[in-house]
């Protein structure tokens, strides 16, 4: 799309975004999904990718496992000539395992940004969310009573679940000098 995208697109994008973000919360996830042609999550703090509809599938229900009450507060929205830039809070609790994590009980509140990257006028390609682990991290393990022998024991687990979960092979996610979800076979740098 040659230039600033128009009012109108903007508008259109815009919606879109935050159609995805209401059903995200409502756990529509049908609707989610309906928002891409092919849906695709890239989570740039893990580098992990979830590329079509089984794995971003896949994704929702780990995450809701873990996190049932998993919910935004929107904080800014801006617009690029290929994106909606979204900066958020992520709250939930930490009810159930992620992946080898067991459940801390903890509530978390994360500052988060989400890039959606849009092909020509109003073709979603990918959700690119970039946070604060360590942000994150602190906050999980705040739920844990470090002063009973249970609590002791909870945190080993969490801190070797997260260690397995760091050893896990990475995704790429491509950066200016490769191919973009974008625009497949455009460089970024000329």
């Amino acid at each position: 799309m040659p230039g600033s995208p128009t009012d109108d697109v903007r508008a259109k994008r815009e919606q879109l975004v935050l159609d995805h973000f209401h059903d995200e919360v409502a756990q529509q996830w049908d609707d989610v999904l309906s928002t891409f042609p092919h849906p695709r999550y890239e989570i740039v703090p893990t580098q992990t990718v979830h590329d079509g509809d089984a794995a971003v599938r896949g994704y929702y229900d780990e995450t809701r496992r873990a996190f049932p009450d998993q919910r935004h507060e929107m904080i800014a929205l801006r617009h690029a000539d290929d994106a909606v830039v979204t900066e958020f809070y992520l709250l939930g609790t930490h009810r159930g395992p992620l992946g080898p994590v067991p459940a801390t009980g903890a509530a978390f509140k994360v500052r988060m940004t989400a890039y959606f990257v849009f092909r020509g006028e109003d073709e979603l390609v990918c959700e690119r969310i970039y946070f604060d682990q360590l942000s994150f991290l602190r906050q999980l393990l705040s739920g844990i009573d470090l002063r009973s022998p249970r609590g002791v024991v909870l945190l080993l687990k969490v801190l070797r679940g997260f260690a397995r979960m760091s050893r896990a092979p990475k995704d790429v996610i491509p950066d200016g000098d490769a191919d973009t979800v974008a625009a497949p076979g455009v460089r970024r740098d000329g």
